[in-house]
């Protein structure tokens, strides 16, 4: 059986990057590998043995362009509401909380937040399959 390890985004500015995901979801460097004409950065938390490989090719000065195809990372708190809250606070710039509840049955509660690439991450609140 296969086992989901890692997803990879480009990133622009390593430091900036870095900085962002620990402040959001406690993620830390667990390793960092430098290459001629870029670097791979793997972060991490102990959560999960799945990571985000953040590449910053060398030399590159403009945003990436994220495409219509990319969707979004999606993380998993306890307790949503002092995440917002905290996201707020740390000027993370969340956007508003959503109850998701076609035919009225809750699926989930979360919101969004970007990164300094403009990557889409959504924060879901544990419970039913998001546990």
């Amino acid at each position: 059986m296969a086992k989901m390890i890692h997803s990879m985004i480009r990133v622009l500015d390593e430091a900036r990057s870095v900085a962002f995901y620990e402040k959001a979801f406690g993620l830390r460097v667990a390793d960092r590998l430098d290459f001629e004409t870029f670097t791979l950065v793997y972060l991490s938390n102990g959560e999960t043995g799945f990571e985000l490989e953040l590449t910053v090719n060398k030399g590159r000065t403009e945003p990436y362009d994220l495409g219509d195809g990319y969707g979004h990372l999606a993380v998993s708190v306890a307790d949503l509401d002092a995440e917002h809250a905290r996201f707020e606070a740390e000027g993370l710039a969340p956007r508003k909380l959503v109850e998701f509840a076609p035919d009225g049955q809750l699926v989930g509660r979360f919101f969004f937040v970007a990164d300094p690439d403009g990557y889409e991450i959504e924060v879901l609140e544990r419970s039913g399959r998001f546990t």
